[in-house]
Order: structure tokens, then sequence, then C-alpha cells
């Protein structure tokens, strides 16, 4: 694995998981793979799990590990080629990311969309020029379309999770927020359990209200409908959370009352247990009742964490 930005990343999804799996049982086997290497984690914006998780996951692997926020600490980075940059920004992309691969064997990138022009943040031109100009390994760390740890941890979760019978039944609904927030975990989370979905392993369905349709490329194969209790009938995992709308981008629309899950509403499900990337708004986007109830996998969602990204740390070093 050169890099690691999407599910179409990995060539095998399931030793992947399986790799994150045996790490958990025995976290410190692979340290000989990362003795002497470096990890650098770049923030263009705020993180908790991922940050630490990474972190921890890099150290795990005998990995000395450098951590840049870059919207605190470093200068204004200027992205685009052919501009005199007599303006705010003082570096270009080209000769940041090529210092920055100079000191580093394996680079993580977090950056967030702008959430105002869909062609730019569904270009990717940011992280792509990172990866160009870097020449080392890149592991997201959340880019403007995509969350690929945490979609790796979520599907880690149902599979270490999953005592039942046949294939789960995996739902991803859409919660309210007060703001306009990225779809970068949704499609994530979508395009992760779509190609789980064709390696037999669940069945996917997403519910969001009218307006709310996430781009088609992430969602191929998932049944998608816009009533929410038709799509907790039998689930057996539910992922809740919010998006903006993609198609009027990045806006808050009208829905109707009653998308924000509690545990009425799971009555209506297979005691189905519940995720959210976290952090959450309580009583908003999820209620209390749930998440501080038996039905939440919320913390140790967010534990496995770090076995996704020790698993494609491992990956990347044993490819160096």
């Amino acid at each position: 694995m050169n890099q690691f930005t999407s599910v179409h990343d990995v060539q095998d999804i399931r030793q992947l998981l399986k790799d994150a799996l045996a790490l958990k049982e025995n976290p410190y086997s692979q340290q000989h793979l990362g003795k002497n290497k470096t990890l650098g984690l770049v923030f263009l914006n705020p993180s908790l799990r991922t940050r630490l998780s990474t972190q921890k996951a890099a150290l795990n692997l005998g990995m000395n590990v450098m951590v840049m926020n870059m919207d605190k600490e470093g200068w204004a980075l200027e992205t685009q080629d052919g501009v005199v940059m007599n303006g705010t920004t003082v570096e270009h992309i080209r000769e940041a990311a090529a210092v920055m691969g100079q000191y580093c064997d394996i680079l993580g990138l977090r950056s967030f969309p702008k959430l105002v022009n869909r062609e730019e943040d569904y270009n990717e031109d940011f992280f792509n020029k990172f990866i160009k100009y870097c020449n080392v390994p890149v592991v997201s760390l959340e880019s403007a379309t995509r969350h690929p740890l945490q979609s790796l941890a979520d599907l880690v979760t149902i599979k270490e999770t999953w005592k039942g019978e046949g294939k789960p039944k995996v739902v991803l609904a859409w919660a309210p927020h007060i703001k306009a927030l990225p779809q970068a975990v949704p499609n994530s989370f979508a395009e992760w359990m779509c190609k789980a979905q064709e390696d037999g392993m669940i069945d996917f369905t997403i519910a969001q209200p009218k307006g709310y349709e996430l781009n088609e490329d992430f969602t191929p194969g998932a049944y998608i409908t816009h009533s929410l209790d038709e799509a907790l009938k039998g689930a057996d995992y539910i992922y809740v959370k919010n998006w903006s709308s993609y198609k009027e981008y990045g806006k808050v629309l009208t829905y109707p009352e009653g998308w924000m899950l509690n545990n009425e509403k799971l009555k209506g499900t297979n005691d189905a247990k519940v995720m959210h990337c976290l952090p959450v708004r309580r009583d908003l986007e999820l209620s209390s009742e749930i998440l501080d109830g038996p039905n939440s996998l919320v913390i140790h969602e967010a534990g496995n964490r770090l076995w996704a990204a020790q698993a494609v740390l491992k990956q990347m070093l044993e490819n160096l």
C-alpha cells in the first residue's frame, strides 16, 4: 500500500480487517517495521481521535512521530500555480510538501472542505498536490470527500461485534445538525459499506431526507430510502451522521421531524447497535438515552480507530 486515501487503495479488505484485529490482540508484535522510521502528521483542521489514534498506532509500530498543526503553527500555503504570491500566502505547497517528505518516511494529512465550491472540493486539489510533491506514502487523516481511517474502524467494529447468523443489516442514517457539515464521513462510510456488501459481508441501506442524497459515485449498490422508519426495520447496526446537501452544495435544507434516533425508534430494529464517528451533539444528532445506553458502540468504535490506523501503517511500512 503506497497511499491510503479511500477503500480503492486497499487490495484485500478482509486481510486489512484481519490485520487490525490481530494487532488489537498483540499491539507491539510489529515494532521492527517502524524502527528508525518517522511518521509526520499534518493537520490543517482540528482533531482528537484521528490525531491520538494515529500517533499511538505509529508508536506501537516502533515509529517516531512528528505533528504539525499547519493552521496554527505553519505558514499560510499557496496551492495555485502561476500566481504572484503578493497576498496572504507565504509558502507554496510545492516546497512545503517536498520539505516534509524529506523529513518523514510516511505523511498523514487532514484538510476539510470549504463547502462553498463543490467542484473545487470534490477535485481534491490540495490533497492531490500534497501527494504529488511530498514523494512519500500518504495516509488520509480526512479529506474534503473521504475519511477512510474512520470508515475502516467502523467496519472493524461491525466485524468484531457481529455474533448473529448471516449478514448484518447496516443502516447509514442522516441526523439533524445546526450547521452545514461535510459529506466526507458519510461518503466514506457508504463507499466502504458498499464494498463490504459487494464482498458478501453485509446488507447496506442509506436513509436521508429528500435533498440530502449523496454523490452516487459513493453509493453503488446501496438501498436508499427517504423513510427512516423503513430503513430501521430489521436493522442490526445504525450509523448516525449529519451531512449537508450535495446537490445544493453545503446548504442545510428543511427536513421533516423525527430524524433524531432515540430508544422508541430502536424498537423497530433488531436491537440494533448504534454508531457515530464523534464528536456528537447530544440530543440534537443523537439522543443521550442511546449514547448512555447498552446499544451504543461509540466508545468501542473510537477505540478501534487505533487498530485501523495501525493496520494501515503496518501495510505501508511493509511496502517501504
